[in-house]
């Protein structure tokens, strides 16, 4: 099985944030209420430079994400 790109977590410990998780390198989730992000990966320098350039498009599409998500909620 191949997991989903990216999955909507909810938790009712923190009911007003939004958790997007990326489950493709480099996995992350992304608190949408506040747009923190926790990376679950180890960096080296080479990685680090190489994510700063693809962070901001990861965080994006989670957001598109999430906009898609609930429209098909409402849907």
């Amino acid at each position: 099985m191949e997991l989903p790109k990216f999955l909507l977590g909810d938790n009712t410990d923190h009911p007003n944030d939004i958790f997007i998780i990326h489950t493709d390198f480099p996995r992350f989730i992304i608190n949408l209420a506040n747009d923190e992000v926790e990376w679950l990966e180890d960096f080296d320098q080479h990685d680090q430079k190489e994510l700063e350039s693809e962070a901001e498009s990861l965080i994006q599409q989670a957001n598109d994400f999430y906009d898609r998500e609930i429209e098909r909620y409402e849907d």
